[in-house]
């Protein structure tokens, strides 16, 4: 049996915040003892920015992925040379990830996973065995999320009021709908706590055609700064349908979002990125156009569909 290595955090969730230390075992289970010339951890945390497609011209995708901007690069030894004996070995560890005194890198920002902006922490355990063996190691990603002293205490901003309408919408839209007219009215968040849902309601007051569903889409915006200029990418999160098919009129439908963790944070206004939210309120009509395109791209407006977006700041608080 070869000998293997895992990283084990203390918490299954495995979310710390930058002021805590990051606890765990590092197990070892082998068939025989094997000799090492030290065991180490090394924490990285790092902002991976790249330039792709959409509202990138052909010069800008040429730079891919730019710079990172590093967070978090330390290595910390957790034991000298020494043997790990047969078994499974447990070895305890608790490394502090940022102290104010001697640290003055990057700010901690919390994990996210986006399209082209990517905040990622991570602990790399190496037992080191000289040039006759290959090293062991093991990796495993842990979730950053912002102290406690730099939350928020403030109250949330009060819902956004929205109306749709056929004299609202960009983009065209069937004749019937045109000249029939529709009257969807509601609120909805436009700031909200990240372990709060997003919440509202809507009411279809009027409509010249049988609606087909009502979906709320959860958009994210990435900007990156690319030399002096700003490349912003808009992609969709995650759909959640609150109507399928056509509805009472006047009456309350609530609005009820949860968000992915991974896939949102905070809103960050940083220098050489930012990273937005937006929400869109999609209605989408009965008619033989819809029913020839299902499978239609979500963010492009269609004839049979009408849509508000608004803009959602998301915030972590106390």
């Amino acid at each position: 049996m070869s000998t293997k290595i895992e990283l084990s955090l203390s918490r299954p969730n495995r979310i710390y915040r930058p002021s805590e230390p990051l606890e765990g075992k590092i197990v070892v289970i082998s068939a025989s003892s094997i000799s090492h010339y030290g065991i180490r951890i090394v924490l990285n945390g790092s902002v991976t920015l790249q330039v792709r497609g959409g509202s990138a011209g052909v010069i800008e995708s040429l730079y891919g992925v730019l710079k990172p901007i590093i967070i978090l690069n330390r290595i910390i030894e957790i034991e000298p040379s020494g043997r790990i004996v047969s078994g499974t070995t447990e070895i305890p560890f608790s490394i502090t990830l940022w102290n104010p005194k001697e640290d003055n890198s990057e700010r901690f920002y919390e994990t996210f996973h986006g399209t082209d902006i990517s905040i990622q922490y991570l602990a790399t355990v190496d037992i080191m065995r000289g040039y006759l063996h290959k090293s062991l190691s093991a990796t495993v990603e842990f979730i950053v999320e912002s102290d406690k002293a730099n939350l928020l205490n403030q109250p949330i901003s009060p819902d956004g009021i929205f109306y749709v309408t056929q004299d609202t919408q960009r983009h065209p839209i069937l004749p019937e709908l045109k000249s029939g007219g529709f009257r969807i009215t509601g609120r909805i968040s436009t700031q909200c706590p990240m372990l709060e849902p997003l919440g509202g309601e809507l009411t279809v007051e009027a409509s010249a055609l049988p609606i087909s569903s009502i979906d709320i889409h959860l958009l994210r915006v990435e900007s990156v700064l690319l030399g002096e200029k700003i490349i912003t990418e808009t992609s969709l999160i995650q759909t959640t349908q609150i109507a399928d098919g056509d509805v009472c009129r006047n009456m309350t439908l609530p609005i009820y979002v949860v968000l992915p963790r991974l896939s949102t944070c905070p809103t960050v206004l940083a220098g050489p990125f930012s990273i937005e939210f937006k929400v869109a309120i999609v209605i989408t009509f009965q008619s033989e156009l819809s029913r020839r395109h299902p499978k239609s791209d979500p963010l492009t407006p269609r004839l049979w569909m009408a849509m508000e977006t608004l803009p959602l700041e998301l915030v972590r608080t106390r």
